[in-house]
């Protein structure tokens, strides 16, 4: 079997059509498998608040069978530390964990995002200079950390529900507790916006494309990335047998964002694409990529990747599911905890070849002169 282009991609199509004709048959190609012979910033700043939607008890958060959650939306993920140290190893930056090999210890720099895109932080084209940059849904604020080490011209604010930022930062980022559903009060001069991974948190997508789009300047760039949360396998192909895991897992969350009044499947038929030309943007790129999940690819940067993807889903697989299956579908502790476990034991078996897709999507907002044009 000869090895695929694993990131296969769409290029943009001309400004105002939607460059998001994704390579469809890349999961069909594959994965070749292994053994197959074919300073301190003011740390005041991270409980400022900058739309009008926090209040002061934004750490008296909700507990559920031990995890801790934010008490003032329904964000489904937790925000304790087990939740956020598995964040950390899939998020886009830079962290240094401890590997044991027999009697000895090293300290490995990883992360499998990162990994994947040789260590770049972003795929929108912003040039060496970026001025002010906006990172919703930051988290625990690696990537704004990592994105004002890189580029120091640049200002960089992360936005977050939950204040579970660290206080020694660059003098360059700063951190606030907002709700970025609520009205922005933020500047209209960012010249990128950053979103990373807020599946089924965001109640109104176009609303929020559209804050972002009055708060770009022009031929600024906003750029998502998003999961689509189905879990493939190569073994299977597109017959997975439909009482197995893997066809029964996505459904019934795609079941319980809904009723949470969320998508999960915004990334479907190019959904995040065609919302943000709907709200006028322009150069539109969607590229979507295959993750291994396991040590089973060949290739040894995917066998690295698949192995760390694997980390990362078993540390926050419950994490996932508690909220959305509990509060929301109603299900018992117990029934969670067993459909989890046999989820796990799948993800571990290297004979099913697990995979998912990550999209990536950029978009650029139009010069004046550009809509200019347009409306003549």
């Amino acid at each position: 079997m000869q090895a695929p282009n694993v990131a296969a991609v769409a290029d943009a199509t001309p400004a105002n059509e939607i460059a998001a004709t994704v390579d469809a048959d890349n999961h069909d190609e594959g994965i070749d498998a292994d053994g197959d012979e074919s300073s301190q910033a003011d740390t005041e700043s991270i409980r400022t608040t900058s739309t009008t939607s926090v209040s002061e008890s934004i750490t008296d958060y909700r507990r559920i069978h031990g995890r801790t959650f934010s008490q003032k939306t329904d964000y489904w993920g937790p925000n304790d530390e087990k939740q956020n140290e598995a964040l950390d190893l899939a998020a886009n930056a830079r962290i240094e964990i401890i590997i044991t090999d027999d009697d000895n210890d090293f300290t490995k720099s990883h992360n499998w995002e990162l990994q994947f895109f040789d260590d770049k932080l972003f795929l929108a084209p912003l040039g060496d200079s970026p001025q002010k940059v906006l990172d919703l849904g930051t988290g625990t604020g690696i990537w704004a950390i990592d994105f004002a080490d890189e580029f120091p011209s640049a200002q960089v604010t992360g936005v977050d529900i939950s204040p579970i930022q660290p206080g020694w930062v660059p003098p360059n980022c700063k951190f606030q507790v907002d709700d970025i559903e609520q009205p922005w009060t933020w500047s209209e001069d960012f010249d990128f916006i950053h979103v990373s991974h807020l599946e089924a948190s965001i109640a109104d997508w176009p609303a929020l494309y559209k804050q972002a789009f009055n708060h770009l300047i022009p031929g600024g760039y906003i750029e998502i990335k998003e999961f689509d949360i189905t879990t493939r396998s190569q073994l299977y192909g597109d017959d997975i047998p439909k009482d197995h895991v893997f066809s029964r897992w996505a459904p019934i969350f795609f079941e319980a964002a809904d009723k949470l009044g969320k998508t999960l499947t915004q990334t479907h038929n190019r959904g995040i694409a065609r919302a943000l030309e709907a709200e006028g943007y322009v150069d539109i790129v969607e590229k979507r990529y295959s993750i291994p999940i396991g040590s089973w690819p060949k290739d040894p940067k995917l066998k690295e990747v698949g192995e760390y993807n694997l980390m990362y889903n078993d540390e926050s697989l419950e994490g996932f599911a508690l909220f959305l299956l509990k509060e929301i579908m109603g299900w018992e502790y117990a029934e969670i905890i067993v459909f989890v476990a046999e989820m796990r034991k799948a993800l571990k078996d290297p004979k099913l070849q697990a995979y998912i897709y990550l999209h990536v999507v950029y978009a650029r907002k139009p010069e004046e002169q550009e809509g200019t044009q347009a409306e003549s």
